[in-house]
């Protein structure tokens, strides 16, 4: 019996679900972190771990036999590195494994076989299209060249609206007092920026899109731009519906009426299973 294995792995966290041939899914697991790129002995022991454990509900002590009868299908985060997933690849057991990134299995499960683009925005933002059989990804160049819309870089856009406020540059208003006031000092600030990461910065997005403040306004309209010129630059003629994922996608869905809308078919380890099943 031939099984197909979909693997969805990030920097918190991997999952995994096993099918038949027919699609049926036979069991799920879960191990720690996935990134092929920062630490990819971790990530193979972790995926590993959880294909394993898949395995074992299946078909209980048959399970490392049966590695050699898996097709997987993996999207990682890291996989878009230089040499990780070539890497990773020639370390596992599957009679197949295609490795891609995390956001092309993010798009494979939001859309199926349809047609149509898919605006994945959360702490991160990557953006696709699906035409033709083709699919093809722009943006997701990371926190310091791109993530347009996301929330680290909306937080970040809130910490340095607070600080050239503070220097006459723009109006100050409450929110931007209320941010300084958090911090107590500006060299605070400056010395939380030294450390930050993506995920620290996000944490003050949220407030942006329920403040009637006029400098959180500002900020999202940039962002709406930012995220509504993107998608422009994929759309052919005629538009496609687009779909809108991530813990931000409904807040820019609700502000971007300009093309039909579509609600998800499925997440991310839905698209690592078609991705193992594809060809079949």
């Amino acid at each position: 019996m031939e099984f197909f294995l979909g693997v969805d792995g990030g920097g918190t966290g991997c999952r995994v679900a096993l099918a038949d041939g027919q699609g049926r899914i036979l069991a799920r697991a879960e191990a720690g972190p996935a990134n092929i790129a920062s630490n990819p002995e971790t990530a193979l022991a972790n995926i590993m771990t959880a294909s394993k454990a898949a395995l074992a509900q299946a078909v209980g002590a048959e399970a490392d036999a049966a590695m050699g009868r898996v097709r997987a299908g993996l999207g990682l985060a890291g996989a878009n590195a230089s040499g990780a997933a070539d890497w990773l690849a020639d370390h596992l057991p599957f009679a197949t494994s295609r490795i891609e990134t995390d956001a092309v299995t993010a798009v494979k499960g939001a859309l199926g076989a349809d047609d149509g683009i898919v605006a994945a925005i959360g702490t991160g933002s990557v953006f696709a299209i699906q035409h033709a059989g083709n699919l093809r990804q722009i943006g997701g160049w990371g926190f310091w060249l791109g993530d347009e819309g996301s929330g680290a870089v909306l937080g970040r856009a809130l910490l340095a609206r607070s600080l050239r406020a503070l220097d006459g540059v723009f109006p100050m208003t409450p929110l931007l007092q209320e941010i300084l006031a958090e911090f107590a000092t500006p060299e605070r600030l400056v010395a939380f920026s030294l450390t930050a990461k993506p995920g620290d910065y996000a944490t003050f997005a949220p407030r942006l899109w329920v403040s009637e403040d006029p400098a959180a306004g500002a900020i999202v309209v940039q962002a709406v731009a930012e995220v509504r010129a993107t998608i422009t630059a994929l759309q052919p003629d005629p538009a496609l519906p687009v779909t809108f994922i991530g813990g931000l996608g409904p807040a820019f869905a609700a502000r971007l009426p300009d093309w039909p809308q579509r609600p998800a078919r499925g997440n991310a380890l839905d698209g690592a299973l078609l991705l193992a099943m594809e060809g079949t």
